[in-house]
């Protein structure tokens, strides 16, 4: 039999279970170690991470926080419906409070009988404003003649302008007010008086409220110039039904011609 002399050893052939004695014995191969594939790495590691990657313990965390969510969720609701319902309570008491007490609401006033809304009319505050009426002085000596509708002024919640007087139409505490504006040469021996008095039924004479008396402060450099000044009066005075308050200035014709210099008015306090 000829072999390779290249070889070391000789292919060995075991026949009946017996070898060659001129060959010596054959070691066994050596087992090469065995390395699992990045696949079966990967799988036991999804194996031990759970559902979606994530571990059990994880899963748990999540599943409370969700938990923690709703039931904060659900207590916030809970809270706005108490807020609602003390809200609707609220104003079911003050509508009550209101019919007891008759006050009148805009929903109420919807279709309201006549009598009703003349008393709604009727609770308007009492007050009155008239500017002044210069060129239509007619008693300088009695009083000052007034203008009720012109510009600002006005006279509203029963009260009354006649022939330069404010009727009052409630008995009570009244703010009543009083200027007047005056322009002539300045001279010291001039003054002027400026008043509010009162006409009351029983009463022959006039009842005087209030009263100022003013002097020109004039020297002799200013002596014969034109001189402006002012008188303003005002006073809480407690005015009976059908009192008819004046107003009166010791020289009407004086006085200024810009008519919202000059005003009168009372209102009920």
């Amino acid at each position: 039999m000829s072999y390779d002399q290249r070889h070391r050893y000789p292919g060995v052939f075991h026949v009946d279970g017996r070898q060659d004695p001129e060959c010596p014995p054959v070691p066994p191969p050596r087992m090469a170690p065995s390395w699992s594939s990045p696949a079966a790495h990967e799988s036991h590691r999804r194996k031990s991470n759970g559902c979606l990657g994530i571990s059990h313990s994880g899963v748990t965390v999540l599943l409370l926080l969700f938990l923690l969510v709703f039931t904060t969720l659900g207590f916030g609701a809970y809270q706005v419906h108490n807020l609602q319902v003390d809200l609707r309570l609220i104003h079911k008491t003050d509508r009550m409070h209101s019919s007891d007490t008759n006050i009148l609401t805009p929903e109420k006033q919807v279709g309201l009988e006549k009598p009703v809304l003349e008393k709604v009319k009727e609770e308007v505050r009492p007050a009155a404003h008239v500017i002044g009426r210069i060129h239509s002085i007619s008693s300088p000596k009695t009083h000052l003649l007034w203008e009720p509708k012109t510009g600002r002024a006005f006279t509203e919640g029963g009260v009354v302008y006649q022939d330069g007087a404010l009727l009052v139409n409630h008995t009570g505490l009244h703010h009543v007010y009083s200027r007047v504006e005056l322009m002539r040469p300045c001279s010291p021996t001039h003054h002027f008086v400026h008043s509010v008095f009162v006409r009351r039924a029983g009463r022959a004479d006039p009842l005087m409220l209030m009263v100022a008396n003013r002097k020109d402060a004039c020297n002799d450099k200013t002596k014969d110039s034109v001189w402006t000044s002012d008188s303003y009066l005002a006073a809480a005075l407690h005015l009976q039904k059908q009192d008819r308050v004046f107003v009166n200035v010791s020289h009407p014709r004086d006085l200024s011609h810009n008519h919202y210099a000059n005003f009168f008015g009372l209102y009920k306090i």
